[in-house]
Protein backbone atom coordinates (compact mmCIF):
# COMPACT_ATOMS: atom_id res chain seq x y z
CA UNK A 1 0.00 0.00 0.00
CA UNK A 2 1.32 3.41 -0.99
CA UNK A 3 0.64 6.41 1.18
CA UNK A 4 0.90 9.92 -0.15
CA UNK A 5 1.12 13.07 1.93
CA UNK A 6 0.89 16.55 0.44
CA UNK A 7 1.99 19.71 2.19
CA UNK A 8 2.69 23.35 1.51
CA UNK A 9 -0.79 24.71 0.93
CA UNK A 10 -2.08 27.88 2.51
CA UNK A 11 -3.34 31.37 1.95
CA UNK A 12 -1.46 33.55 -0.52
CA UNK A 13 -2.17 36.90 -2.12
CA UNK A 14 -2.78 37.25 -5.86
CA UNK A 15 0.52 37.38 -7.68
CA UNK A 16 2.24 35.43 -4.94
CA UNK A 17 4.05 32.10 -4.95
CA UNK A 18 3.72 28.81 -3.16
CA UNK A 19 5.46 25.45 -3.36
CA UNK A 20 3.60 22.22 -2.75
CA UNK A 21 5.31 18.96 -1.88
CA UNK A 22 4.17 15.38 -2.05
CA UNK A 23 5.93 12.47 -0.40
CA UNK A 24 5.12 8.86 -1.20
CA UNK A 25 5.90 5.83 0.92
CA UNK A 26 7.17 2.53 -0.34
CA UNK A 27 9.41 1.47 -3.19
CA UNK A 28 9.25 1.94 -6.92
CA UNK A 29 8.86 5.70 -6.96
CA UNK A 30 11.61 6.26 -9.49
CA UNK A 31 9.78 4.17 -12.08
CA UNK A 32 6.35 5.63 -11.42
CA UNK A 33 4.35 8.31 -13.10
CA UNK A 34 3.53 11.14 -10.69
CA UNK A 35 1.73 14.41 -10.91
CA UNK A 36 -0.85 16.88 -9.69
CA UNK A 37 -4.52 17.64 -10.09
CA UNK A 38 -6.68 20.22 -8.39
CA UNK A 39 -10.33 20.44 -7.50
CA UNK A 40 -12.19 23.65 -6.88
CA UNK A 41 -15.61 23.73 -5.22
CA UNK A 42 -18.38 22.55 -7.56
CA UNK A 43 -15.89 21.91 -10.35
CA UNK A 44 -14.47 18.77 -11.87
CA UNK A 45 -11.03 17.59 -10.93
CA UNK A 46 -8.56 19.32 -13.22
CA UNK A 47 -5.28 17.85 -14.49
CA UNK A 48 -2.29 20.09 -13.89
CA UNK A 49 0.95 18.25 -14.53
CA UNK A 50 2.56 14.85 -14.76
CA UNK A 51 5.99 13.37 -15.18
CA UNK A 52 7.17 9.90 -16.00
CA UNK A 53 10.23 7.83 -15.30
CA UNK A 54 11.72 9.11 -18.55
CA UNK A 55 11.62 12.65 -17.18
CA UNK A 56 9.13 13.84 -19.77
CA UNK A 57 6.68 16.35 -18.29
CA UNK A 58 3.20 17.39 -19.32
CA UNK A 59 1.48 20.57 -18.19
CA UNK A 60 -2.05 21.84 -18.57
CA UNK A 61 -2.33 25.00 -20.64
CA UNK A 62 -3.90 26.80 -17.69
CA UNK A 63 -0.67 26.64 -15.69
CA UNK A 64 2.08 26.67 -18.33
CA UNK A 65 4.66 29.29 -17.58
CA UNK A 66 3.43 29.74 -14.01
CA UNK A 67 3.80 26.31 -12.40
CA UNK A 68 6.82 24.00 -12.48
CA UNK A 69 6.89 20.41 -11.33
CA UNK A 70 9.98 18.58 -10.20
CA UNK A 71 10.70 15.20 -8.69
CA UNK A 72 13.38 13.85 -6.38
CA UNK A 73 13.50 10.09 -6.70
CA UNK A 74 15.96 9.77 -3.82
CA UNK A 75 13.38 11.31 -1.50
CA UNK A 76 10.21 9.90 -3.14
CA UNK A 77 9.08 13.49 -3.55
CA UNK A 78 7.36 15.51 -6.22
CA UNK A 79 6.96 19.27 -5.91
CA UNK A 80 4.87 21.88 -7.61
CA UNK A 81 6.27 25.40 -7.64
CA UNK A 82 3.49 27.88 -8.28
CA UNK A 83 3.94 31.55 -9.10
CA UNK A 84 1.80 34.43 -10.35
CA UNK A 85 -1.10 32.89 -8.51
CA UNK A 86 -4.61 34.00 -9.33
CA UNK A 87 -7.89 33.78 -7.46
CA UNK A 88 -8.99 31.05 -9.88
CA UNK A 89 -6.10 28.89 -8.70
CA UNK A 90 -7.93 28.44 -5.41
CA UNK A 91 -8.56 24.72 -4.98
CA UNK A 92 -7.57 21.56 -3.20
CA UNK A 93 -4.38 20.30 -4.83
CA UNK A 94 -3.96 16.56 -5.06
CA UNK A 95 -0.89 14.52 -5.80
CA UNK A 96 -1.02 11.13 -7.49
CA UNK A 97 1.36 8.29 -8.21
CA UNK A 98 0.84 5.58 -10.82
CA UNK A 99 2.60 2.49 -9.58
CA UNK A 100 2.31 -1.01 -10.97
CA UNK A 101 -0.96 -0.21 -12.72
CA UNK A 102 -2.63 1.42 -9.73
CA UNK A 103 -3.20 5.15 -9.19
CA UNK A 104 -2.82 6.32 -5.62
CA UNK A 105 -4.04 9.70 -4.38
CA UNK A 106 -3.14 11.89 -1.48
CA UNK A 107 -5.72 13.65 0.68
CA UNK A 108 -4.93 17.01 -0.85
CA UNK A 109 -3.74 20.37 0.39
CA UNK A 110 -5.81 23.55 0.24
CA UNK A 111 -4.51 26.55 -1.67
CA UNK A 112 -6.43 29.79 -1.30
CA UNK A 113 -5.50 32.84 -3.36
CA UNK A 114 -7.09 35.93 -1.91
CA UNK A 115 -6.27 39.44 -0.83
Amino acid sequence: QVQIVESGGGLVQPGGSLTLSCVASGSGFSGAGVGWYRQAPEKQREFLASTFASGRRNYADSIKGRFTMSRDNAKNTVSLQMSSLKAEDTAVYLCFIDLRGVRYWGQGTQVTVSS
